[in-house]
């Protein structure tokens, strides 16, 4: 017990410290990251790859990925948030007043895990395990993080929160890649069909929507 409260208390300081640490320019930059619409274009361009890439054996592909998110999103939010039942720290009542929200956004009532957290990491573990090339690990994993550092900054998720839902995504995300290589070893063996300029597509999505998001920070969040 003393361990479990010796943790607890270790991430509520920890998760004031990273929270405390906001400027209005980045309100509107984490506001950003956290939105799930901010991403439809970096998802698209995932999909021109895949299918580019993989032709009628893309569906294999695509149905992985969106397995992933689901099973993720699931076992996070459908599964683990009501089984705990962790208050978020936007609804915690010992730390009224010591949260900083940006637009009074407090999300839901439970927080462990996130299902942001699980969600992108299992998706860019799984999309780097299938395309294999170092500048779309390094740009996705990059992305995953700062969308779960968001969820810290917005005041909604506890640190603990973010690695219980890193541990769910990177495990659905495993599952799904092992089921790939036993069942259609095929599809992950397919060699290049694509150019080089097309194959980067997604991390050149990602620079302009982080351009975007910048621009929207500086000029249109308030």
């Amino acid at each position: 017990m003393y361990i479990f409260e010796s943790l607890k208390a270790f991430d509520t300081s920890l998760f004031l410290l990273l929270n405390g640490l906001h400027s209005g320019f980045f309100d509107g930059v984490m506001f950003a990251f956290s939105a799930k619409f901010t991403w439809v274009p970096f998802y698209i361009s995932i999909l021109y790859v895949v299918i580019k890439q993989w032709k009628s054996k893309s569906v294999w592909i695509i149905t992985a990925l969106i397995l992933c998110i689901v099973i993720s999103d699931q076992v996070s939010s459908g599964i683990i948030k009501e089984l705990v039942q962790r208050p978020r720290p936007s609804h915690a009542e010992n730390l009224k007043g010591l949260v900083h929200l940006v637009r009074d956004y407090d999300g839901g009532r439970f927080g462990f895990v996130s299902s942001h957290a699980a969600n992108t990491f299992g998706f860019a573990l799984l999309s780097s395990l299938i395309f294999r090339r170092k500048s779309y690990i390094i740009s996705t994993f990059s992305w995953a993080a700062i969308i779960a550092y968001s969820r810290i900054y917005l005041g909604v998720h506890y640190p603990f929160d973010i690695l219980g839902g890193i541990i769910v995504g990177v495990s659905a995300a495993i599952f799904l890649f092992l089921l790939l290589k036993k069942y259609r070893p095929n599809v992950l063996n397919s060699e290049k069909k694509i150019s080089d300029l097309e194959t980067i597509i997604p991390e050149i999505t990602l620079g302009i929507s982080l351009i975007g998001i910048i621009f929207y920070s500086l000029f249109l969040f308030q």
